[in-house]
């Protein structure tokens, strides 16, 4: 049997199998996107798809903490739309 890869959210800090996750990724280049896929390189952390989470993450900067740099507004709007696209 096969090991599943666990995660920790850093919303509600509990941990979940890493493809029920959502991936922010800070590349080596220092950009920040969203890999819905968790196959890009850079540094990752992950957020479940809960609406409370994010806004716990958001207003705690855990994210920003974990990547170590400023994360623009856009990125927390489009982790926004997704959680809403996987509500429908």
């Amino acid at each position: 049997m096969k090991k599943v890869p666990m995660r920790q959210c850093l919303g509600c800090r509990d941990m979940y199998p890493k493809r029920e996750l959502i991936r922010v990724v800070r590349s080596p280049e220092g950009e920040i996107s969203i890999d819905l896929k968790g196959k890009k390189s850079g540094r990752g952390a992950y957020i479940c798809r809960k609406e409370e989470c994010l806004a716990k993450a958001v207003r705690s900067r855990s994210l920003e903490r974990a990547l170590s740099v400023n994360i623009p507004a856009e990125i927390y709007e489009r982790l926004k739309t997704e959680l809403n696209n996987d509500t429908q």
